[in-house]
């Protein structure tokens, strides 16, 4: 069985939603094509991305894992906290003087690499 390694990265000021589109066609990718890849789209959320899985290649390096064979195994985007750390609460006012909080969403973003062996 392969060896694996993973990176996260957490409180990502982004809604999950948003990452999560430019997720789906990275799986499966090999890391360093998934890079090439997130360099051409034209979203914000391909720059935590791609340091995430940058991160994820040099835990396989100090691993000594072969960087050239990696591929994703899974890539993920769950939803961090509803209110950012240390922003306080935001508030909208609704019609009527009614109080609306305005959600401040994040992510946290997950990252698992493989090495493909050679058959």
């Amino acid at each position: 069985m392969a060896e694996s390694v993973h990176a996260i990265a957490k409180h990502v000021p982004m809604s999950p939603f948003k990452v999560r589109r430019i997720l789906t066609p990275l799986r499966g990718m090999a890391a360093q094509a998934a890079l090439d890849a997130l360099q051409a789209m034209p979203h914000a959320a391909t720059g935590p991305i791609y340091k995430v899985i940058r991160s994820a290649m040099a835990n396989a390096d100090e691993m000594g894992l072969d960087i050239d064979s990696l591929y994703i195994v899974q890539l993920t985007a769950d939803e961090g906290p509803g209110r950012m750390p240390g922003k306080g609460w935001r508030a909208k006012w609704g019609s009527r003087g009614r109080y609306r909080p305005i959600r401040k969403r994040s992510s946290h973003i997950t990252v698992v690499l493989e090495e493909r062996l050679p058959e």
